[in-house]
């Protein structure tokens, strides 16, 4: 199996990577991007004698360049890529065998519950949620469950809770499981989990890294030789792999991303203020704001406090609504990430499918909305909302 260098060129700085990590200039022309390789195999000299590519399931030059790329900004000696962020999820949950039991974070993306309570657990994996913000709960739950595996996200979709990475790190390495950390909402920009003590980072590089709203895709990065190894013999197995454009456009993102996410976080900040402030809203949850339960962990643990945040209205189905329809810079739609602002109802959009029940006492009411600020002009972005609010 080839195995990646693990010179990532670590002693360069963040933005640096960001452009050349994974990225030498093509070396028959010279070209400064890396080529799209639109090849679904590769000639071989002699049978199992190759340049070290023989199919493009297995590797591909773009999609190398991006695992390598996305490896490097996460601190990471290994990278795989995958068609999208739930497929990587389900790669991970793939190094599992029936019987085998695992806690999430009560908080997760609508689209992870769905993937754990609805397909995995039909191959007889169990699935215990926990608040991981509540040490002692999940101190608790580990004396009575043997996990293999812990899976969180911190800041939690929809909900911004940010959990103590390095201290479920080390109640899980007690037990001998495994921690997964969603680094989606972060970003490597803003947070890196493997240096405080995750064992797998998983991304939606739809998002933040891709960041234009026109791929779809995921990632999931590793320090441990075994796990890439297990792992791209999955990817290489199940073939839920990118196409090369993905790949490219995806690597063409990356490198504006710290400039991005410096303006998506210097909007979203200010956008967090001037909700806090006004009458028709209840409360804001953005870990920036002094008012969030966890502002001080993730000042501790984070670089900075991102793009993300969510809103709880005044009033019911009816305000929310009217609210969102208003809108005309926020548009309404799934996803994030993007340099455009969206905004999203996760009752009735991203979390549909999760249990109402547990919907209703996590606090995913009618009233909230999750907000995807945009790198828009800040005024532009402020006067949009007044006027929706008005």
């Amino acid at each position: 199996m080839k195995k990646p260098s693990k010179d990532q060129n670590l002693n360069l700085h963040f933005e640096t990577r960001a452009l050349h990590a994974g990225q030498a200039p093509e070396p028959r022309t010279g070209a400064i991007n890396t080529p799209i390789f639109y090849s679904s195999t590769y000639v071989q000299e002699g049978p199992g004698k190759h340049k070290g590519f023989e199919y493009s399931r297995t590797h591909n030059p773009t999609r190398d360049a991006l695992e390598n790329c996305i490896a490097s900004l996460e601190g990471a000696h290994y990278g795989v890529s995958f068609s999208s962020g739930l497929a990587a999820s389900s790669t991970i949950l793939s190094l599992l065998k029936t019987g085998d039991e695992v806690i999430i974070s009560d908080d997760l993306y609508g689209g992870s519950h769905r993937l754990f309570q609805k397909v995995f657990t039909r191959f007889g994996l169990s699935f215990t949620m926990c608040d991981l913000t509540d040490l002692d709960h999940f101190q608790d739950l580990l004396r009575t469950h043997r996990p293999k595996l812990i899976w969180l996200e911190t800041p939690t979709n929809p909900l911004m809770k940010i959990i103590d990475i390095k201290k479920i790190s080390k109640a899980a390495h007690k037990v001998g499981a495994l921690l997964v950390v969603d680094n989606t909402f972060a970003t490597p920009v803003l947070q890196n989990p493997l240096k405080l003590g995750a064992d797998l980072v998983v991304h939606s590089t739809t998002k933040y890294l891709n960041g234009h709203t026109d791929v779809v895709g995921g990632a999931i990065v590793t320090k441990e030789l075994f796990l890439y190894e297990e792992l791209k013999f999955l990817q290489n197995a199940v073939g839920s792999i990118p196409g090369p454009m993905d790949c490219y456009l995806t690597l063409r993102g990356i490198k504006t991303l710290p400039l991005r996410m410096e303006r998506h976080e210097k909007n979203a900040q200010a956008i967090a203020k001037f909700l806090e402030s006004h009458k028709k809203i209840e409360k804001v949850l953005y870990p920036g704001l002094k008012s969030h339960p966890q502002h001080k962990l993730a000042k501790s643990q984070m670089n900075g406090f991102g793009g993300m945040l969510t809103v709880i209205l005044k009033g019911g189905m009816k305000e929310t609504t009217r609210f969102l329809q208003r809108l005309s810079l926020f548009s309404l739609a799934e996803s994030l990430g993007g340099v455009e602002s969206l905004i999203n109802h996760p009752a009735r959009m991203t979390h549909a499918a999760m249990d109402p029940t547990h919907r209703k006492k996590l606090g995913i009411t009618d009233s909230l909305v999750r907000v995807s600020v945009g790198i828009e002009n800040l005024e532009d972005l402020i006067s949009d909302l007044k006027q929706a609010l008005s």
